[in-house]
């Protein structure tokens, strides 16, 4: 049978995530020092793994609605208000997901035609370019650029802008570059958005990681006249540390809730329940340990940074999430071929640039939610492989 045949045509178009590719290259290698995977070093504190292991001895393993637990909603509602500065009513307006992923995928679905265009910025995270295409439809990238580190102007947006146009996508702090935006940057986005009578969609998973304690996280939501036309996405993974439980939520309208929840319904019926009660105990009293985690990114951004730039790989600082993007076009090496070598003799891994699209051709994605004393070592592996070049 010719499967290739069988498979949908713009299902087969879809490259595999470059990401996953590396971590499957790494895996069951003990020799190896991963600044690959975004994923926090840290163990989920204890109290939130905890509640899970209480909601289990308590026999709590049944559905919840499809909206999520309300309690649990009330918790984001309560905690969204206080950080994002946009209040939203936790029975019709806020829906728990399995993790962020799936949040995009369904806000995708539920309100894409064939052929609508969604714009976003490149470098960006691996899966919106694909998310866009098999919720049918048609991906615009903008190219963001080291020169403007990395944030994305209104101007290109406006560029961008054509009839066909119906979501503004956008990830800040970004994976993988760490560039945040500003609030007259933000601004001016919405300034089209309202314009265009455009939605957006913003994925603020790494909001709480920000490194300037004098320039105060800024959502687009909280803009006048944002919130009815942004879907806020969040979650739980990289702040608290509790990627497998696998857990995400988005805040928007009512009715573009409801739209995301049939499908929701259908597709994934809820998020799992001991997940759900761990966020509640994440949400209610996990703040100072994650501060003492986002503490100890800021430590290591730093010295990452610094490394990188004494090794001759030019790298900007980057305001949030736990990424550094090093230049590593003065080498002649593409960034595969770069990451690649590295791995082969230096046992270092990181994620060629070229993972988040086309733009990031020449850079390279190193995270440093990794021990300390391993970026270290990593670092002066780097340095002696440049150094052979």
């Amino acid at each position: 049978m010719d499967y290739n045949a069988k498979i949908a045509t713009h299902v087969a178009s879809i490259p595999r995530s470059g990401i996953r590719d590396f971590f499957e290259l790494v895996q069951g290698r003990d020799d190896v020092i991963s600044l690959g995977v975004g994923e926090p070093d840290f163990v989920t504190p204890w109290h939130i793994r905890e509640a899970a292991i209480y909601s289990l001895e308590k026999g709590q393993t049944t559905y919840t609605s499809n909206l999520g637990l309300l309690s649990l909603r009330k918790s984001i509602s309560k905690y969204v208000e206080g950080f994002f500065h946009v209040g939203y009513d936790p029975t019709k307006e806020i829906l728990v997901t399995v993790g962020v992923s799936e949040a995009i995928d369904i806000a995708l679905r539920a309100l894409l035609n064939p052929g609508d265009e969604v714009i976003y910025h490149e470098p960006c995270y691996v899966s919106y370019s694909p998310s866009i295409v098999m919720a049918h439809g048609v991906a615009v990238p903008v190219v963001t650029t080291k020169e403007n580190e990395f944030s994305l102007k209104p101007e290109q947006v406006a560029a961008a802008i054509t009839p066909r146009t119906r979501i503004i996508f956008i990830n800040f702090p970004t994976n993988p570059t760490g560039a945040c935006a500003s609030r007259e940057d933000l601004e001016g986005i919405a300034k089209l958005a309202i314009e265009h009578d455009l939605i957006v969609m913003t994925d603020e998973i790494y909001s709480e990681l920000r490194y300037d304690e004098n320039v105060p996280h800024v959502s687009i939501a909280a803009l006048p006249g944002m919130k009815e036309r942004t879907i806020l996405l969040h979650g739980f993974s990289k702040a608290f540390a509790m990627t497998g439980f696998r857990l995400g939520y988005a805040c928007a309208p009512q009715p573009i809730i409801e739209a995301m929840m049939k499908i929701h319904q259908y597709a994934m019926l809820c998020a799992p329940i001991m997940s759900q009660n761990a966020a509640i105990e994440a949400l209610e009293n996990g703040q100072p340990a994650m501060i003492q985690m986002r503490d100890s990114y800021h430590q290591r951004r730093d010295f990452l940074v610094k490394r990188l730039n004494e090794i001759g790989l030019d790298c900007h600082l980057p305001g949030g999430a736990f990424y550094v993007f090093p230049d590593i076009r003065s080498t002649g090496l593409t960034s595969k071929e770069f990451a690649m070598k590295l791995l082969e003799e230096e046992s270092v891994a990181c994620v060629p640039g070229s993972a988040f699209g086309a733009s990031g051709e020449g850079f390279l994605r190193c995270c440093y939610a990794t021990a300390f004393e391993d970026i270290r070592t990593a670092t002066d592996q780097i340095e002696r492989f440049v150094g052979r070049l």
